[in-house]
């Protein structure tokens, strides 16, 4: 058992820790577009954009029906890697406990 269970939850851990480092490049990237550091008309920008985009929103909008915007700031982002922190303890704890 443990020989595909170790693996499961190395993947697992990597695909959250991945998707931790997309919600964190994507809030950097808007925040450097509203800022007019970099420009999106750009079409590296647009596309890492684009693809942050696809990754992180389908998981943000939830979290924003709920969460207001406070003084203009989207806290979504926060939620979301608070959950994926629990998540990856709670991950790491079960693994834990089946070795």
């Amino acid at each position: 058992m443990d020989i595909v269970v170790g693996p499961l939850f190395m993947v697992l851990d990597i695909a959250l820790n991945l998707l931790m480092w997309a919600v964190i490049i994507s809030a950097i990237l808007s925040w450097l577009v509203a800022f007019n550091v970099i420009n999106p008309r750009n079409q590296f920008v647009a596309s890492v954009g684009n693809v942050l985009w696809r990754i992180t929103e389908p998981l943000l909008r939830p979290i924003r029906r709920v969460v207001p915007v406070m003084g203009g700031v989207d806290l979504s982002p926060i939620v979301l890697l608070l959950a994926i922190v629990f998540v990856r303890g709670i991950l790491a704890n079960i693994h834990y406990a089946m070795m």
